[in-house]
């Protein structure tokens, strides 16, 4: 449970707010150059398992965590889109806003989940 954890943490405050700081102050890379998307996926490989991972690990213990399977599912989907769009910037800002705080929202309820950090 406690790795579970630890990763929980290091989506939230890792990789979620670096999405956040390179959407709003990070280059803005183009998809159609093949050399910048390819920089892309090898920057992001390592985030995408570890986001997979959280699923995986979300989905073995659902019975002990706030979430429904749907609000893991969603979670994971959009902090995947959340880290093409901060390198790519092709979503307006409003509904980037509301992917962060999506994900941010269902990482905070694992993260101040009492019974969670009790069974630790």
């Amino acid at each position: 449970m406690q790795a579970f954890i630890d990763l929980t943490k290091e989506l939230r405050h890792q990789i979620l707010e670096n999405c956040f700081d390179r959407y709003e102050n990070g280059y803005k890379f183009n998809r159609k150059i093949y050399d910048e998307f390819y920089q892309v996926k090898n920057e992001s490989l390592n985030q995408f398992e570890k986001i997979e991972k959280w699923e995986e690990d979300a989905n073995a213990i659902v019975h002990q965590i706030p979430l429904f399977p749907n609000q893991i599912k969603n979670t994971k989907d959009n902090l995947e889109i959340m880290i093409l769009h901060s390198y790519f910037h092709d979503v307006r800002k409003k509904r980037f806003m509301e992917l962060y705080q999506s994900v941010m929202y269902n990482l905070d309820l694992v993260l101040n989940d009492v019974s969670i950090t009790d069974h630790s």
